[in-house]
């Protein structure tokens, strides 16, 4: 027979970026790091914006509760630190909401920016007055248990992506881009250099062109077959 497994396992020292390195990313759309990281990190499009703040750059804090339970969730208010995403992992569970408004408001008293979930909420009227930044998959009326397991600090899985506490989450109305611990530095370089070429983009797209260079000399090429 299988002992009981523990109701709850938390990482004891969780990593966290630096102040600068937060900063170094502040502003940067969720489109942009993704490019940055040649179009990785990006979850599944399904979980959206649903509240609060439309753009949010913060760590992460992971809190696995597994599907239909949130004691986790609850568990993880004790770590969070000003300023940080949680993570509210649900084995992408859509048959109860993830969490509500009561326990969105207590991450937002404890210094959560938002919470990211792949499950839906409930209670979204009272969500919509909380300082806390929402995406999730949607919204349900029925509630989760409170019963465990769950993990707290601990690598997830979530809409396709891994996330680790101490990544960076960039969120949006785009959608929600992961950027991992050890990249931080690497990603944010560069997304300044993307954001210029945007911009740079976006200029002449006001000033009038259709068609790239490029394009134009691609479709003048010898890789072009023209047929009748």
């Amino acid at each position: 027979m299988f002992e009981a497994p523990p109701l709850l396992t938390i990482k004891r020292n969780m990593r966290r970026p630096s102040e600068a390195q937060i900063a170094a990313l502040q502003g940067v759309p969720s489109a942009v790091a993704s490019d940055a990281m040649d179009g990785a990190g990006a979850l599944d499009g399904r979980i959206g914006h649903m509240s609060g703040d439309k753009h949010i750059v913060g760590p992460a804090l992971t809190a696995w509760s597994g599907a239909a339970d949130l004691l986790a969730l609850h568990a993880c208010k004790r770590f969070i630190k000003k300023g940080d995403v949680v993570i509210a992992a649900f084995d992408g569970h859509q048959g109860c909401a993830a969490f509500g408004d009561s326990l969105g408001g207590m991450v937002a008293n404890a210094g959560g920016a938002a919470i990211v979930s792949d499950g839906p909420v409930r209670d979204l009227a009272g969500l919509s007055k909380v300082a806390l930044g929402v995406w999730a998959t949607g919204t349900i009326s029925s509630t989760p248990y409170e019963n465990g397991p769950g993990r707290v600090g601990l690598p997830v899985q979530m809409g396709g992506q891994q996330i680790d506490t101490g990544d960076i989450i960039i969120a949006d109305a785009d959608g929600v881009v992961v950027v991992p611990f050890d990249q931080i530095d690497v990603v944010a370089k560069r997304s300044r250099t993307v954001l210029k070429m945007e911009q740079d983009g976006d200029k002449a797209v006001r000033d009038g062109l259709v068609m790239p260079q490029s394009y134009e000399e691609l479709l003048d090429s010898d890789r072009v077959r023209w047929v009748d």
